[in-house]
């Protein structure tokens, strides 16, 4: 019986989507709710003043799918994620002023690390999605944007990449950092693809 245990445990290894909790919804306040799209639900949230202009606006992450008859469980498929930066206007209101729906890797997409979603990090006039995964070749990469007042847009200010074999003993985890002009043109964060 004890082989037939290690075979099912190897297996539920092998299929991190079986071994995965799923994420819950996070509380949004109710000025947030109306952004929140059908077949979506809101999986992180972070507030902060990023477009320096002295009041508060949100950053909010919506992962899509097709539900599951369980309301318990997450979604059947995996779907995209989008990150919606919701400005506060001078009237104190909330609008969508921008979304990408590449920068927040989908669920499946860690490898065997399962879901690749690190979280969000964001200051005064400017954030940070990060991603990490892998198996025995782990990986990781944030992408770091900042509010351009000249265009009115917040811009790709540095992409920094982490990687580590951790199946060798001498090796240090590889860190590199591109920045913009030197290793990309000006990207708005609307147009950001991640290369893969």
């Amino acid at each position: 019986m004890s082989g037939l245990r290690f075979v099912l445990l190897m297996a539920l290894a092998a299929c991190p989507a079986l071994a995965r909790p799923a994420t819950e919804a996070v509380a949004l306040p109710a000025e947030v709710v109306p952004f929140v799209e059908a077949d979506s639900i809101p999986i992180a949230l972070e507030k902060a003043d990023l477009d320096r202009d002295g009041r508060a606006d949100w950053l909010l992450v919506l992962e899509y799918g097709k539900p599951r008859i369980d309301p318990r469980d997450r979604f059947e498929e995996e779907g995209p994620r989008a990150l919606l930066l919701l400005r506060r206007g001078a009237d104190g209101r909330l609008v969508m002023a921008a979304r990408n729906d590449r920068v927040v890797y989908c669920r499946g997409c860690g490898g065997m690390m399962g879901d690749p979603f690190q979280g969000l990090a964001a200051a005064a006039g400017r954030f940070t999605v990060t991603n990490a995964g892998g198996s025995r070749y782990r990986w990781s990469r944030a992408f770091s944007f900042a509010w351009s007042r000249r265009d009115s847009a917040w811009q790709l200010v540095q992409v920094e990449d982490g990687s580590l074999d951790i199946h060798d003993p001498q090796q240090r985890e590889k860190r590199s950092v591109r920045r913009p002009p030197k290793d990309y043109g000006k990207i708005d964060f609307r147009a950001y693809v991640p290369e893969q």
